[in-house]
């Protein structure tokens, strides 16, 4: 799902997202409006693994480099989105405050 909502600053919702249902199950059950550009459940079980894989793994590496704080996990996808190796796989950014907007 790809959805697009109003908050004040991520940044600012951080520090209490871990104490109370995210944002994502407040678009979910509508109790906060959206603007959901698209949803489906095409995803096949193959895809689910690999991005799984990667994710959990960027989260041990992330335990591994002390980013216990917090930590942003990026894919870059074609040439516009600075993909400069042609296969999938994930950058792992920490060790400071994210901000958002992010680019």
């Amino acid at each position: 799902t790809l959805l697009t909502s109003s908050m004040a600053s991520e940044e600012e919702a951080a520090p209490t997202a871990a104490d109370s249902s995210t944002i994502f199950d407040k678009i979910i059950n509508k109790d906060i409006p959206a603007n959901v550009v698209y949803e489906d459940n095409k995803a096949e079980e193959r895809h689910c693994e690999i991005l799984g894989s990667l994710l959990y793994t960027a989260k041990l590496v992330a335990k591994q480099e002390g980013l216990e704080d917090g930590f942003r996990v990026v894919i870059n996808d074609g040439p516009a989105g600075c993909q400069s190796v042609n296969h999938i796989h994930v950058h792992l950014l920490g060790g400071r405050q994210m901000n958002w907007p992010y680019g």
